[in-house]
């Protein structure tokens, strides 16, 4: 049957059942607080009960299951063959197929390859993660507000970035890079993290490289300059310590350190250098 027939088929049986509440198979007549009608669509494939939505008509809730059930019996849909003419939903489309052609059922908008996946936020905006965060962006939605990416991290939106300890604020090219040049491409081969710690930030001095530490209290102070980035994560930490005990109640966020014990870390933390503006910064209470 062609898309064109199975949406008269849809149109007829709704016609037919008009005025119950249950008009055809996996479309439900439902009331909101302010009474206002509305249709609820699902659909079950392979055991799996699927919402696809909801509609203001009755007419466009048939079609949604009617074109949900042609995209199960399909035997070569793509997503490529997605068109915005048709009343189900794109991640609704997306999702479906995946679980049909690979097994793996997800409410969004995800498609599995053999070593990676894609993430559709729209038909032509297309992430894609390495297998491992599969499990995670199966059940964390990622949205997009201003150019940004988030994820709703049970209720909470957080930057996609700090998923792969990239920490706010840093600048892309400097503290981050994609090495094949497609900021849409997450996989751990693809994603190079060049300054992994607040307030650091790796800068060439002559022939050499220097770690250069600083910290944001109303303005920008400059906490020092290291030759290794280890220090110089403790430095920041340092100077958040140090800042707190003359008053300040500003929230940093502060660096963890893996893989450094404590001995080390209070050894280079006792030993660290830090500028006198910052020992100097007072705060009234």
């Amino acid at each position: 049957m062609t898309r064109k027939a199975a949406e008269k088929t849809a149109e007829k049986a709704v016609e037919k059942t008009a005025g119950k509440e249950k008009s055809l198979p996996g479309v439900y007549k439902t009331l909101k607080k302010n009474g206002q009608t509305y249709y609820r669509v699902s659909v079950t494939f392979r055991g799996k009960h699927i919402s696809l939505g909801s509609f203001s008509t009755e007419k466009k809730a048939g079609r949604c299951y009617t074109e949900a059930r042609e995209l199960i019996a399909s035997k070569d849909a793509s997503v490529e063959d997605y068109s915005s003419r048709l009343a189900l939903p794109f991640d609704k489309y997306v999702s479906i197929l995946n679980f049909k052609l690979n097994n793996i059922y997800s409410p969004n908008p995800i498609f599995v390859r053999k070593r990676f996946f894609f993430y559709y936020l729209t038909p032509k905006k297309i992430l894609t993660f390495d297998l491992d965060d599969l499990f995670y962006f199966s059940s964390h939605k990622i949205m997009q507000r201003g150019g940004h990416l988030f994820v709703d991290d049970f209720g909470v939106q957080t930057s996609l970035l700090s998923r792969f300890n990239i920490q706010p604020y840093a600048v892309e090219g400097k503290d981050y890079r994609f090495r094949n040049g497609d900021e849409l491409d997450f996989r751990s081969e693809n994603l190079e993290i060049i300054n992994p710690y607040f307030g650091v930030r790796k800068e060439p001095e002559g022939v050499s490289t220097v770690y250069r530490v600083k910290i944001h209290e109303r303005s920008t102070l400059l906490v020092g300059v290291y030759e290794d980035l280890i220090t110089a994560a403790i430095a920041y930490n340092k100077a958040v310590d140090i800042l707190k005990r003359n008053g300040c109640t500003k929230s940093f966020q502060e660096n963890f350190l893996e893989g450094v014990s404590p001995s080390a870390y209070a050894d280079i933390y006792s030993k660290v250098k830090i500028r006198k503006a910052i020992y100097q910064r007072k705060f009234s209470n």
